[in-house]
């Protein structure tokens, strides 16, 4: 079999083909070499996947089910964490992972509120139910337990995800909150949260809330936040189809 070696093979045209084999023929990418492109097609010229040159792809919807990572908030001694672009009728459902949520003031509630408005305001009326677990470290607390005062009942005001978040250096929130259909203009918007906190009291909180934005605007932004002083962390948001 003759071999031809060369570093870059190029068409005198960006639009014609480069065959590679012929059909039926393996084409091989020997172990360790690197192959690169930011376009992968099928025969017909169909969008497999594209990527931007730095990792964000655009991904054929046929592959729906799987999430899709859609932007990322980083934040350092800030007051809040908002996602006011990306909600659209894109996704059916929207899932925020959040990570490290450390607050600067000890025994902090962490927060989430929507707006329908593009995060002019963060008012949406909201009825939702919470139930928590805890153990402490001590080994001498426990519970499992319905909390009415954190739930909401045709509220406005910002449900409570995450209680008492320690402001330690080894203490945190994580979990994640799923939105579903925020662009319905037939429907409420539902949603639950499930959190994990290490607490300034030295427990484990496994926390969950649930509940409906009563409104059939479509919901756009999100915003979350401590009850009072800033906080680090991060937040990812995705896209479900």
């Amino acid at each position: 079999m003759s071999k031809i070696y060369a570093d870059t093979i190029e068409t005198e045209s960006s639009n014609v083909d480069i065959t590679l084999g012929a059909a039926g023929d393996d084409v091989l990418i020997p172990s360790g070499a690197t192959l690169r492109t930011n376009k992968i097609a099928d025969a017909g010229a169909n969008n497999i996947f594209t990527s931007d040159g730095s990792g964000n792809l655009t991904v054929n919807s046929a592959f729906g089910g799987a999430m899709n990572l859609l932007t990322t908030n980083t934040f350092t001694d800030q007051a809040s964490s908002s996602f006011t672009t990306l909600i659209d009728s894109t996704y059916d459902v929207y899932i925020f992972k959040f990570n490290a949520i450390n607050p600067a003031t000890d025994l902090q509630h962490f927060r989430f509120n929507v707006s329908s408005d593009g995060g002019s305001n963060y008012n949406v009326t909201k009825t939702t139910t919470y139930f928590r677990a805890y153990h402490d470290e001590a080994d001498t607390a426990s519970s499992l337990a319905y909390v009415t005062s954190h739930d909401l009942a045709q509220s406005t005001g910002y449900q409570l995800i995450a209680q008492d978040v320690g402001s330690g250096s080894d203490e945190c929130a994580v979990g994640e909150l799923w939105l579903f259909n925020p662009s319905s203009i037939t429907y409420v918007k539902n949603f639950y949260n499930t959190s994990q906190v290490y607490n300034g009291y030295d427990y484990s909180y496994n926390e969950y809330a649930a509940g409906y934005m009563n409104t059939t605007s479509a919901i756009n932004a999100i915003n979350f936040k401590m009850d009072s002083g800033n906080m680090d962390g991060e937040i990812k948001m995705y896209g479900l189809l």
